[in-house]
């Protein structure tokens, strides 16, 4: 059973516990562009404590830098060093493990922020916000040209995603010898500052489909993540602390990598699913209601 945490002793103990502290974005800190009550206060105090602060979120529309400018806009303090999104990931992930040729190519579904980071690694790439492939015109492969220096599809959160793109992505994913099926997330949903909308899961769903065949998953949960920030910061995994809203992503991620794991309430997990007959196997190291409870180790 995960510790219910609610008193001030309870959460000063946490604090010390713990020097690195992960936090998800969307549902921990914000929905869309409102933040969570408290939650700039509880990351100002673990600034002042000393704590080494990360941010890993599974959002893939923004890049490092664009995420940067999201956290100003809210008044949130963070440096693009402290970011690490699945778009990020997936361009070193391509890089510097599947170590694609400069000469080869990687067909894109998803937006400007995956371009923008694999731009940053030197990887050549089309699709994604090709105004060619942002199209609701009928496909045909008549008219398709097949780019032979396609090594990989990536796949992510694409509010653009089109019959076009999946059929191209089909195409060089059945005709391209080797060619690699990745994904930077596989989240099902993900919350907007208004309810759930589907989530990059949702978008490569029918290629998974269509291919009988499953992706190589770069985000949380997958363990690539946690190399990739592991190959850029150094940190005790026994004082490190995951904080997430989603028990299949953060919570499973946080655990995978041998971290603790906070869970709160104020994103796609309920309390219902971590309690009665039907919960989770899934279970948190520790729960609180929002992050902005924290606050109570200063008395607010």
């Amino acid at each position: 059973m995960p510790a219910h945490l609610t008193t001030r002793p309870e959460y000063s103990l946490l604090i010390d516990r713990y020097d690195t502290w992960m936090f998800d974005c969307d549902g921990v800190l914000w929905h869309g562009d409102r933040l969570i009550e408290g939650a700039v206060e509880v990351l100002e105090i673990l600034r002042k404590r000393g704590k080494r602060i990360l941010f890993v979120t599974n959002n893939a529309s923004k890049s490092r830098k664009s995420y940067k400018a999201k956290f100003d806009q809210l008044g949130v303090e963070a440096s693009v060093e402290e970011i690490y999104g699945s778009a990020y990931a997936s361009a070193v992930y391509i890089s510097s493990v599947m170590k694609l040729p400069k000469d080869k190519k990687v067909y894109v579904i998803g937006m400007a922020g995956i371009e923008e980071e694999l731009r940053e690694e030197g990887v050549s790439f089309i699709g994604g916000t090709d105004p060619a492939d942002c199209t609701l015109e009928p496909f045909s492969l008549s008219s398709f040209s097949l780019d032979p220096d396609v090594r990989a599809v990536l796949c992510g959160l694409d509010l653009s995603v089109n019959y076009t793109k999946l059929s191209k992505a089909f195409q060089y994913l059945t005709r391209n010898p080797g060619c690699q099926f990745l994904v930077t997330n596989e989240d099902s949903t993900f919350p907007s500052a208004d309810g759930l909308l589907p989530g990059a899961g949702a978008i490569s769903a029918p290629l998974r489909f269509a291919l009988e065949r499953d992706p190589i998953s770069i985000g949380k949960p997958a363990k690539t993540m946690l190399d990739c920030i592991q190959a850029k910061v150094n940190f005790d995994p026994e004082r490190t602390i995951m904080v997430g809203d989603r028990l299949n992503t953060d919570i499973l991620f946080g655990q995978a990598g041998g971290l603790a794991t906070l869970l709160v309430l104020t994103g796609i997990t309920s309390k219902q699913d971590i309690t009665g007959p039907n919960a989770s196997p899934i279970v948190p190291d520790y729960v609180t209601q929002s992050i902005g409870d924290l606050r109570v180790v200063d008395g607010q």
